[in-house]
Formats: structure tokens, sequence, C-alpha cells
């Protein structure tokens, strides 16, 4: 008697707790679904604006070129037994997603503005899968930039890494780096409101972010103070990922598994920050 009695409430706890699941997967299918959407609608825009792809890539182009060519002759930087210009160029893909994700803010400024952010406040979609779907948005755009980026570096023969896995790495801690500084840029919209403080703080961030950073030297350069800051710095474990992932002979300071879960950890965080900031831009 006791074993069906067991049997029974078994068999009620799995029937009780299978709708639970279908309900809970259903959600999230919907909440991914969403967000993808909303990545759509922003990656529409550069479809119709291929040229802000081009201006972009300006200045990764002056960075390699004119930068990183003097100081290859000048060899006054420890990199390890890599050419400066190999050292060099996940840097400058690092600084290219920064800069190209750190004003990303301003269209949502511009959104209020238009009174597209109200309609978007308005409609079921979860205000964390419109940050998300944003960051995703802001993701591709810098893998356009990381294209730019590979071919530059390919023209200055930099020995690249060419295996699938490592090429998926770039892309992932592309799109992490991506979604993290895109999604600060947001809180920083959300919180400033207008576009002249939004460019004036977006400003201030971008060097200090770069050159705290083992963007274009090594950390161990650095006096130890600003050491510190750099390795708070979650720019320093991107470029770090991307070093040991692009170049033949790269390797990891702090080993990719670290490097992966600071910027997941980072960006998470933000995402929920500003999810919840989210609907501060339209007041």
């Amino acid at each position: 008697m006791k074993l069906r009695e067991r049997d029974a409430l078994r068999a009620g706890s799995v029937s009780w707790a299978l709708p639970y699941l279908a309900h809970s997967l259903a959600a999230i299918v919907r909440f991914v679904d969403k967000t993808l959407t909303i990545a759509n609608l922003e990656v529409r825009k550069l479809r119709h604006d291929p040229t802000d792809l081009a201006s972009r890539a300006v200045q990764p182009a002056l960075w390699l070129l004119v930068f990183g060519q003097v100081f290859s002759q000048v060899r006054a930087i420890p990199t390890g037994g890599l050419p400066y210009i190999d050292f060099m160029a996940p840097g400058i893909l690092a600084q290219s997603v920064l800069f190209i994700s750190i004003f990303y803010g301003i269209s949502i400024i511009w959104e209020r503005d238009l009174g597209i952010v109200q309609k978007l406040l308005v409609s079921p979609t979860p205000r964390t899968a419109l940050v998300l779907g944003k960051a995703l948005s802001a993701g591709i755009r810098a893998f356009a930039q990381a294209l730019i980026v590979y071919a530059l570096a390919v023209l200055l023969g930099v020995q690249m890494n060419w295996n699938p896995l490592a090429l998926a790495g770039v892309v992932t801690f592309v799109l992490l780096g991506a979604g993290l500084f895109s999604t600060v840029s947001l809180i920083i919209a959300c919180l400033v409101k207008t576009r002249e403080r939004f460019m004036g703080i977006g400003q201030v961030l971008t060097m200090p972010l770069f050159f705290a950073s083992n963007a274009i030297y090594p950390i161990s350069l650095m006096p130890g103070w600003l050491q510190v800051i750099a390795h708070l710095n979650p720019l320093s474990y991107e470029v770090d990922g991307l070093r040991a992932l692009m170049l033949a002979g790269g390797t990891s300071a702090y080993g990719l598994a670290l490097d992966l879960t600071i910027l997941l950890g980072a960006a998470t965080v933000v995402v929920i920050i500003g999810g919840r900031l989210y609907p501060r831009v339209a007041t």
C-alpha cells in the first residue's frame, strides 16, 4: 500500500512539474525571439547606412599602419617574442570594438526624441530583452569591424591563427566586448539623457579604458597604481583573450576561462542594470 502511495505521489509531482517546465521553456523562447527581433531592427539600420562602417575603419587602419609600423622599428616594448605589429593587432581590434560600442547609446537618445523608445516601452517586450537585443546588434556591428581589422592584419603580415575553434573564440570575445561596452553606453544615455553630456562622458571614458589596458603595451610596464586599474579594466581581459586566439603564437596571460568569465559576468551585470534603467531614458 505504501509503495502505491509513493508511486502516486511521484506521478503527481511529475505531472505538476511538466506544465511548469513547458511554461518556463516557452517563456525563454519568447524572450530569445524578442531579443533577436530588436537586434534585427538595429541591424537593418546598418544595411541602410553601410558608410558608417567604412568611416569607422579609418581609425584602426591609422593605428596599425602608422603607430604599429613606427613602434615595430623602435623595438622598445617587450612583447614576449612576438613582432610588435602582431602584439598590437588584437589590441587594435579590441579598441575598434570599444570605440564603436561606447558611443552606441547616443542612438537611444535619438530614438527617445523620435518617440521610438516610448513605443517600445508600451510593448510587451521585457526591458532586459530590449537591452540585450541592442547589445547583440552592437556585437554584429563590431563583427564587421573585426573583418576589416583582420584584412589589415593579413596585409601587414601578421601571423594569424586560422583554426576554426580559434575564430569562433574571436567572434565570442568580440560579441561579449561589444555587448558589454554598448550596454554601459546605454546606461550612460539613460542617466544623462542629453546628446551633449553623453558625448562628453563617452570621450572621457574611451581613452582611459584604452590606455589603461594591455592593448598596445604590456601591463608590466605600467606604474603600480595603473596596473591595479588595468587589472580591473574589462578591456584588458578582452585583449588577452583575443591575443591568445587571433595569433599563431599567441598566449593568454590570465587564461581564456578567466577572460571569458569576467567578460560574461560583467556583461550580465550591466544588461540587468540597463534593463532596470531603460525606462528612464523616456522621461
